[in-house]
């Protein structure tokens, strides 16, 4: 399994509509992803107080794939349309990290 994670980093007049992100963009993701997509997560960053440094990034979302072939399928087709749609919610580029899976726990239900 790969993680691909995508974050935003928070910067100083930058701007993220969260809503947009998470009512189209997502979706459309997932959509265009498919059967490839196993789970996404999106979280947004939070500025919890003193004495925790502000949050790095405005916002994370992580796509777990079985494999990066299978990304690369269901992606490829889509890239331009899904990049295209990325001014409608930030001007924000994001930094992408492709990690391979070794370890995942959740109690979640």
């Amino acid at each position: 399994m790969i993680k691909v994670n995508l974050l935003y980093p928070a910067t100083a007049g930058g701007r993220f509509d969260h809503v947009y992100y998470e009512t189209v963009h997502i979706p459309m993701a997932i959509g265009m992803l498919g059967s490839a997509l196993k789970s996404v997560t999106v979280e947004r960053g939070v500025s919890p107080g003193a004495p925790w440094p502000a949050s790095t990034y405005v916002t994370i979302c992580s796509f777990l794939i079985e494999s990066r072939e299978a990304y690369e399928r269901a992606l490829f087709p889509n890239a331009e349309r899904l990049q295209a749609d990325v001014a409608n919610f930030s001007d924000v580029a994001a930094l992408i990290q492709f990690s391979e899976v070794t370890l995942e726990h959740s109690t979640a239900r």
